[in-house]
């Protein structure tokens, strides 16, 4: 008997820890509006050569990609989880090797710009994408293009969330 008192009495100080040590986490939580991160987007110098290293040497699956009218690759999906991705575009003049964009996904796009605005900071009305997706932009101070999205339904991020195994 004395064992399971001083069982559960551990059982309840560690429960008790716990609610204590969670409510820094749930304030910074509340702080933002509902954002995850979903997915990163880079321009890449050689696409098949980067395609191979990130399927075949990573072992990152291929979610979808988007051809232009000549069948050449615009962007490509790639799926490290059920709802996270790498994005990959090749490169150009205009759009040089390196970082694209960070892709964040609210839990209500509508929200999530509205609060944005809220605290001054000037966010474009969303749009469907050529994922099918709702998107807009954020610029931050150092010029870094973060992406807000809402996967509607069919789109093509949600095709491969919802069939992911």
């Amino acid at each position: 008997m004395r064992r399971l008192i001083g069982g559960f009495a551990l059982f309840a100080a560690g429960a008790v820890a716990g609610v204590f040590l969670m409510q820094p986490g749930l304030a910074q939580q509340n702080q933002n509006p509902g954002l995850r991160l979903n997915h990163v987007g880079i321009y890449v110098k050689d696409y098949d050569e980067s395609m191979r290293f990130y399927t075949q040497t990573m072992g990152f699956k291929e979610a979808f990609t988007i051809k232009d009218k000549d069948g050449k690759p615009t962007l490509t999906y790639l799926q490290l989880s059920k709802d996270t991705f790498l994005e990959l575009a090749p490169a150009t003049a205009e759009r040089p090797v390196g970082l694209s964009h960070i892709g964040f996904w609210p839990v209500d796009l509508g929200v999530a710009v509205a609060a944005l605005r809220q605290r001054g900071v000037k966010v474009d009305d969303p749009r469907t994408g050529s994922t099918k997706t709702s998107i807009t932009n954020v610029i931050d101070p150092n010029g870094v293009r973060l992406e807000m999205l809402d996967f509607l339904p069919g789109s093509l991020p949600r095709q491969a969330i919802d069939s992911w195994k």
